[in-house]
């Protein structure tokens, strides 16, 4: 018997077919059943022309998708029932004839519709909360020995040679690793079993964290001194650069799994408050998990020798694995095996031939460009754009380059470190705050707030600096505050954009565009960082600066403009925001 599974509303006879498309959250709905006799009949006759509807699941046999249907010329003119809203509970294990080859029509009973404040816990109330919950866990212990690790390797690097060259080309093609490879990671996830995928990128990420481990270990226990040259072409090194940029992949490739597709699965789409938790839930997660894996390794390094860091490390490796492999697991069963559902019927075909080695330059490019093109065309591009731009401010911020800034303006240390600290209390600050935006004023004008805020005040940030006064103590902590202040604006939207991507982006395309998204913020931390080796004196700190501002500012800019000159598409998508709401009152 097949299954059918409907998120907003859908009626069908045998004899109607009816054109659906846009989501149907947040408003006024009909539950229905059979009706029983002598109870007013609502017929399937009577319905409207067109109705539209999201997330729209059927699994019958082997069919599984979203489809829209042409409007049938049967259908009575004079339809007057606007919306109907089937609910997921009043489906029960008993045959439902929706196709029912009778030739009599099939009677419902109406029943009293949501009030305001029954809609607005539902949309806060989690389609599977055990399921987030123990998603909540397997993103702790996973992120949790991944900080670890990114903290440690470029420690050990530190320690081997104090050039920052071997640092930096580790770096480097971790992120073309990223660039070139996430097509068509995120491609072969789109086609994959959710669970047995996850388990795989577990288990490559594990191994290559190993294999770099004792890579770093070797050359600490043989390498004498030697020139940058020499270290360069050392079969070590060689081998932990590959490593590296195998386990960045693998990392970003199960980031963008769990962030775009699992969560939004296990929250619910027509949920908004929901996803909005659950997404600021995620960056605390991380937030947390960066601060601990710095700080845990470093106070490692106080107690031991780094060999001996390096293989309790490694040791936490190795046990994470089948904790997270339970936790996969876990997350399935206890949100009734949601992610077992299949995204396309010729799953077996795509996967055999994406791992086909004699065509991966082949399947590579082709990714790539099919990849483009469904990037290109999402409802919500400038959304995702916006998003990539902020990847571009790599001076007005915590970093590298700022650290080098202020420690060659003869900023004490301890400054420095409050300022890094200070930053990372305000983006945990505004995982709390985006949730309340989405809540207050929807998820569209929620994004724009935190843009535009951003660029305020990294605008002032700027504007202080071209003062040339950040050696004094007032400007420069006016400096320090805006840049701290900005992390708001910045964290609040990079939850609220990933939400608005989410429910543009439908589940079968959802790790193709999030990896196609994750490779172009690559390319674009790429083109920066090689901005920052051509401008590499701190005296040049001022043109970053500018160029940082710029992409904030055009984020906002491009956002605003989406928001203000929507499409009839996006009116559909996001028809319930409160912004377009307004707009038609």
């Amino acid at each position: 018997m097949g299954m059918v599974t409907v998120s907003s509303a859908l009626l069908a006879s045998s004899t109607h077919t009816l054109r659906c498309r846009g989501p149907l959250s947040g408003v006024q709905r009909l539950r229905l059943r059979p009706a029983s006799p002598g109870v007013g009949a609502l017929r399937l006759d009577n319905f409207v022309r067109r109705c539209y509807v999201a997330n729209v699941e059927v699994d019958v046999g082997n069919l599984n998708k979203e489809e829209a249907f042409d409007d049938h010329t049967s259908l009575p003119p004079g339809c007057s029932i606007p919306v109907v809203h089937i609910l997921g509970d009043v489906l029960d294990s008993s045959p439902f004839p929706l196709l029912d080859s009778t030739p009599h029509p099939i009677d419902f009973e109406e029943l009293p519709v949501l009030s305001e404040g029954e809609q607005n816990t539902l949309a806060a109330t989690p389609a599977h909360p055990a399921g987030l919950y123990a998603l909540y866990a397997s993103y702790l212990f996973g992120n949790l020995v991944e900080q670890l690790w990114n903290f440690a390797w470029p420690a050990a690097l530190a320690i081997i040679h104090p050039s920052l060259l071997p640092v930096a080309i580790v770096g480097f093609f971790g992120k073309l690793s990223v660039f070139l490879g996430a097509p068509i990671v995120g491609k072969l996830m789109d086609h994959f079993p959710r669970i047995p995928m996850y388990t795989g990128l577990n288990a490559v990420q594990v191994a290559t964290q190993l294999i770099s481990a004792s890579m770093v270990i070797y050359a600490l226990k043989s390498m004498g001194h030697a020139s940058t040259s020499a270290l360069l072409l050392r079969p070590w090194f060689i081998a932990l650069v590959a490593a590296g940029a195998i386990e960045r992949l693998a990392g970003l490739a199960l980031g963008v799994s769990i962030e775009r597709d699992w969560v939004v699965l296990l929250a619910g789409t027509n949920r908004p408050v929901a996803l909005a938790q659950a997404n600021a839930m995620l960056n605390r997660i991380d937030l947390i998990c960066e601060t601990l894996g710095a700080s845990v390794f470093g106070f490692l390094l106080t107690k031991y020798d780094p060999v001996t860091c390096l293989k309790i490390s490694c040791g936490l490796m190795i046990c994470s694995f089948p904790l997270l492999v339970m936790l996969g697991h876990v997350i399935n069963s206890v949100s009734c095996h949601a992610l077992d559902t299949s995204r396309t019927p010729s799953d077996e075909s795509i996967c055999a031939d994406l791992l086909d080695v004699r065509k991966i330059v082949q399947n590579g490019l082709g990714s790539i460009k099919h990849g483009w093109n469904e990037y290109k065309q999402q409802t919500v591009l400038p959304a995702s754009v916006a998003t990539v731009f902020l990847n571009f401010n790599v001076a007005l911020g915590p970093g590298a380059i700022m650290t080098a800034l202020l420690m060659h303006r003869g900023i004490s240390p301890s400054i420095v470190g409050a300022f890094c600290g200070l930053c990372s209390v305000m983006g945990l600050v505004a995982t709390f705050i985006s949730s309340s935006l989405v809540k207050r004023v929807g998820i569209l004008k929620a994004g724009a707030a935190g843009l535009i805020f951003q660029a305020s005040l990294l605008s002032i940030a700027l504007t202080v600096y071209w003062a040339g006064s950040i050696s004094q103590r007032t400007p420069l902590l006016i400096f320090l505050a805006s840049i701290a202040l900005s992390r708001l604006g910045h964290m609040s939207y990079d939850v609220v954009g990933t939400q608005i991507i989410q429910t543009g982006v439908p589940a079968s395309k959802a790790n193709l565009i999030g990896g196609m998204e994750v490779s172009i913020a690559s390319l674009a931390e790429l083109v920066m960082l090689a901005m920052a080796i051509i401008a590499n004196d701190v005296s040049h700190f001022g043109f970053l600066a500018i160029l940082s501002v710029s992409s904030v500012a055009g984020a906002a800019w491009m956002f605003c403009r989406w928001l203000g000159n929507p499409t009839d598409e996006q009116r559909e998508l996001f028809i319930f925001d409160p912004h377009f709401q307004l707009q038609a009152t």
